[in-house]
């Protein structure tokens, strides 16, 4: 293959996202000796920082998202990783590079590696984000122990609202799950499952209209949809499974996106656009945890590797 020339390159992997999934791509890439740039448009740390406590990382009893993060950065940064603020606008690939432009500059690189990240849909309630680790989670995978023995409501009708509420039942004393359709988006199978836990209650063709909050969340306020009839109901935690939000647009000049948005890319990171990866929760795949972005950054960061060496950049 053609020799590439990289003295112009302000980094051999440009990493776009700071998140869990980016910035293990970071740590994988350092150690590798490559030189990595992170691209971030917020904070870095991705949606794990709203975690109050994370209990389901291996080899971590608990610790903050915040700490998490944190850690997870400081660990990039202390092996050469650098980071950028700013918001990937364009990608273009070039025969012997790549160029990542933002509103005010453009990036040279070797090989790209995508962690945008996909946002939870909020329900865009008042005093809904001031809430957010005081009783408004948008994770039971990630929160649900928290409510051991407590009431708990599940907004949502898909695959996801149907396997929560199942999993906040096995610990929860009452979960309500509250879906705005007299039937569910998801499975017959997930849904017939909802009907051996007694202790959860259906409140269909209802939706969310409002938080009473103190320190933290006590009620929300439904209506149902279909009477006009409103109460409270009173809740330790509201879990939010209304669908995630990929930010994947500006990079469908170059890169293929299914149906939702997500960057169609398999278990090996790999886009179809050669020396461009994609990692973490932006990606098409079944499970969004904590752990799989970890494991997708550490995939796309040595896929990065292998191709720069196989374009014999280094």
């Amino acid at each position: 293959m053609e020799e590439v020339n990289q003295t112009e390159w302000d980094a051999d992997i440009l990493v776009v996202g700071a998140g869990t999934a980016g910035l293990t791509a970071a740590v994988y890439g350092q150690r590798a000796g490559k030189s990595v740039l992170l691209l971030e448009e917020g904070i870095y740390g991705g949606q794990i920082v709203d975690a109050a406590a994370v209990e389901n990382y291996p080899a971590i009893r608990e610790i903050s998202g915040f700490q998490f993060a944190m850690n997870l950065y400081e660990q990039a940064t202390a092996l050469g990783a650098s980071l950028e603020t700013g918001r990937a606008l364009e990608i273009v690939s070039y025969e012997t590079y790549k160029e990542v432009r933002t509103k005010t500059r453009a990036y040279r690189c070797g090989a790209v590696i995508l962690a945008t990240g996909a946002k939870k849909r909020k329900l865009g309630l008042k005093g809904e984000e001031e809430m957010i680790g005081k009783g408004v989670s948008y994770c039971a995978a990630c929160d649900g122990a928290f409510y051991k023995g407590k009431t708990a409501a599940v907004v949502g009708g898909g695959n996801t609202a149907l396997a929560d509420a199942v999993y906040l039942a096995n610990a929860c004393r009452q979960v309500y799950l509250i879906h705005r359709r007299d039937t569910f988006r998801g499975d017959m199978q997930e849904a017939e499952r909802i009907k051996g836990h007694e202790n959860i209650t259906l409140l269909l063709e209802t939706v969310v209209t409002g938080l009473v909050t103190g320190e933290h969340l006590e009620q929300i306020l439904v209506q149902n949809l279909r009477t006009g009839e409103t109460q409270k109901v009173a809740v330790d935690g509201l879990f939010v499974a209304i669908g995630q939000k990929p930010e994947n647009e500006a990079f469908a000049n170059l890169l293929s996106l299914d149906e939702q948005g997500y960057i169609r890319a398999g278990e090996d990171c790999k886009t179809d656009t050669a020396g461009v990866f994609a990692a973490g929760d932006c990606r098409t795949k079944e499970i969004r945890q904590l752990t799989t972005a970890a494991s997708d950054g550490t995939v796309a960061a040595l896929a990065a590797c292998a191709y720069l060496n196989d374009i014999k950049c280094l």
